[in-house]
C-alpha cells in the first residue's frame, strides 16, 4: 500500500507480543528495502513498556511499586484530530472474514458491536454515567457497573491515553484510572517476559488435571456451581465476562478442579471480545498463582464470593435460566451438573 501510495513514511502502533515483535522485525526489513521510513508510536498503553522500571531490573514484578512509578510517570498528551482525513483512492478493497472463521466455538451472540463510533457513545456515556458510582459498584455482578470498555481498548477503537485524560479528574476517576494501570502493568510484563501466553512466569511445580470432561463443564457452564456456571454462560452468549465473575470462575478451574490455567486461558482468549494477549495471560497466571499475585495460594472461594457481590442473586437468574424460579441467595447453593 505505501509503495501504490508513494508514501514517504509508515507510521504504525507499537505492540508488545512475541508476534507483534516478530511482525515489526519484517516492517523494518520491508520498510528498508522500499526506502521508506518506519515510525513506530506508543499508543497500546498510557505508559509504554520500559518507560518506568525500577532499580535494578527491566521491569516491575509486583503492581503496588508499579502503581507508584505509574502514577509518577510524565504522560504523553493526546494528540489534537485531524479535521480530515484523506484516505487514498483506487485501492482494491478485501473482504472482511466471517467471525466464525476466527473461533473454534461458534461466536457470542450478543457480543456488543464494534467501532470507533459505538466505542466513543459508550466511553460518553460511562464518563457521564457510570465513572461517579465506579469505586462502590464495579464489583456488584446483578448491576454490571463495570465501563464496558475494554473491548474498544483492545481493538484499537479508543485510545487508553484519552480515556485516561478525561477520567482521572472527576469522582470516580482514581480508581478507574487504577484499573488502565493494572492493564499497562501486564503489557510490561508481557515486554519483559514474552513467553507470558504459554509458560509459567515463576514456576511453582504444579501438576494439573488433563480431564477434558470437567473442563468442557467447566466451559459450557455446567459444573453445578451457578456462580461458576453464571460466568462461563454470559462468556458464551456475550462474550464478556463481569470482571468479578471472571476472576472466580477462572480461580475455580485452576484452585478447585486443578486444570491448566492454559487450558482456560485459550477458551478465554476464543470468545473474549476483549481477549488482550498480555490481559489475559497475565490475568490467568495472577489467578493460577504463577505470576504476579504476591499471595500464590489465593483462592476466591466461590460461595463466599456469590454472596457477597451478587446476594440477591439476580447475576446468575440472568444466565442461568432452570434457575430463575430460586428466590434470594439460596439460588447460589451448588447442584447436581446437568
Amino acid at each position: 500500500m505505501a509503495r501504490e501510495c508513494g508514501a514517504a513514511e509508515l507510521h504504525v502502533g507499537g505492540d508488545w507480543s512475541a508476534y507483534a515483535r516478530r511482525r515489526e522485525q519484517r516492517l523494518v526489513r520491508a520498510c528498508a528495502a522500499e526506502r521508506i521510513e518506519l515510525r513506530v508510536h506508543p499508543g497500546v498503553t498510557v505508559v509504554a513498556p520500559g518507560a518506568v522500571t525500577p532499580a535494578g531490573g527491566d521491569h516491575f514484578k509486583v503492581f503496588t511499586p508499579y502503581h507508584r512509578a505509574w502514577l509518577a510517570a510524565t504522560k504523553r498528551r493526546p494528540a489534537p484530530t485531524p479535521r480530515r482525513l484523506s484516505p487514498p483512492v483506487g485501492l482494491p478493497v478485501g473482504r472482511l472474514p466471517a467471525a466464525a472463521s476466527l473461533l473454534r466455538d461458534a461466536p457470542s451472540p450478543e457480543r456488543a458491536g464494534g467501532g470507533e463510533a459505538e466505542g466513543r457513545r459508550r466511553m460518553r456515556a460511562f464518563l457521564r454515567d457510570g465513572l461517579g458510582t465506579y469505586e462502590e459498584r464495579h464489583d456488584d455482578l446483578a448491576a454490571d457497573a463495570t465501563s464496558g470498555l475494554s473491548p474498544y481498548l483492545r481493538f484499537g477503537c479508543l485510545s487508553p491515553l484519552e480515556l485516561l485524560s478525561e477520567a482521572e479528574d472527576r469522582p470516580g476517576g482514581e480508581a478507574f484510572a487504577r484499573q488502565l494501570c493494572w492493564r499497562d502493568f501486564h503489557h510490561q510484563v508481557l515486554a519483559a517476559f514474552p513467553d507470558l501466553p504459554r509458560r509459567d512466569y515463576r514456576p511453582r511445580g504444579k501438576r494439573w488435571s488433563r480431564s477434558q470432561r470437567t473442563f468442557d463443564a467447566w466451559r459450557r457452564g455446567q459444573t453445578g456451581l451457578p456462580i461458576v456456571d453464571a460466568a462461563m454462560r454470559q462468556l458464551l452468549r456475550e462474550g464478556r465476562i463481569h470482571n468479578r465473575a471472571r476472576m472466580i470462575a477462572a480461580s475455580f478451574l485452576v484452585k478447585d478442579l486443578r486444570i491448566d490455567w492454559r487450558w482456560g486461558a485459550r477458551h478465554f482468549w476464543d470468545l473474549l471480545s476483549d481477549g488482550e494477549i498480555a490481559n489475559n495471560a497475565g490475568n490467568w497466571q495472577w489467578v493460577a498463582g504463577t505470576g504476579n499475585d504476591t499471595r500464590p495460594n489465593r483462592r476466591f472461594n466461590p460461595l463466599r464470593q456469590a454472596r457477597r457481590f451478587d446476594p440477591g442473586g439476580e447475576y446468575v437468574r440472568r444466565y442461568v435460566p432452570e434457575l430463575a424460579a430460586i428466590e434470594g441467595a439460596a439460588v447460589h447453593e451448588p447442584r447436581r451438573p446437568s
